[in-house]
């Protein structure tokens, strides 16, 4: 067996495996950390259960959610709604972007209205 075929063989391990957990378990603290600061589930390989998992996650994560707000009388106290987690082959949520100011609604109006000149 190649060298190449060994490590190919071990990159493609599952996360859980007895080497892959060596081979965590032997990481320093400062590797580790960053590996799972630049951790992207979205690359990786699920089973079916992982994908139902996440779904039932994602499903608790909402109802609590909704439990939150309908216990919270107020609009502004209640949090933010839950991310779903992120899976295989999905791409990371985009960021929402500001709301429109006045000011912003201004300058768009006076654009749209031939006010670029």
């Amino acid at each position: 067996m190649s060298w190449r075929r060994l490590r190919v063989l071990v990159q493609h391990l599952p996360p859980e495996s007895a080497t892959m957990t060596a081979i965590r378990n032997a990481m320093p603290e400062d590797d580790l950390a960053e590996v799972s600061e630049r951790g992207e589930p979205e690359k990786g390989r699920w089973s079916q259960v992982e994908q139902l998992l996440a779904v039932v996650a994602d499903r608790i994560a909402h109802l609590e959610y909704a439990f939150i707000c309908a216990n919270t009388e107020k609009k502004k106290d209640r949090p933010d709604p839950p991310e779903p987690i992120r899976r295989p082959g999905a791409k990371p949520p985009k960021k929402k972007t500001a709301p429109l100011t006045e000011q912003s609604a201004q300058t768009l109006f006076r654009l749209i209205n031939g006010g670029a000149a």
